[in-house]
């Protein structure tokens, strides 16, 4: 995983993603999953190229069955995005490519 990616748990949930100054994508995802290391190399991008405006965290859902439950997260891969302390749109599940994520993103506010 990137160094640009957090890793996010239920112990730093609230610091790393509900406090941030900056918007933050979530990626749910398990290391099992065959579409999730699919689009894991455009997530990667994603975060290195848009360090300062946006941060890219990632919950794995086998470590972290609590954050997954208390989003709804049902299918993986699930992006949700955080602004200001709350989930901001719906979230995006298994995105195809890394324009549909951004144009996810654009769509609930975050300019890139």
């Amino acid at each position: 995983m990137s160094e640009k990616i957090l890793t996010v748990t239920a112990e730093n949930f609230e610091e790393e993603v509900l406090e941030s100054a900056l918007p933050v994508l979530v990626d749910f995802w398990a290391p099992w999953c065959v579409y999730c290391r699919r689009i894991e190399p455009a997530v990667e991008e994603l975060a290195a190229d848009t360090e300062r405006t946006l941060i890219v965290a990632k919950v794995n859902v086998d470590e972290q069955e609590a954050l997954a439950d208390q989003f709804g997260v049902e299918t993986i891969p699930s992006l949700l995005l955080f602004r200001d302390g709350e989930q901001a749109g719906d979230a995006l599940v298994a995105p195809g490519s890394r324009d549909a994520i951004e144009e996810w993103l654009e769509d609930n506010g975050v300019t890139l």
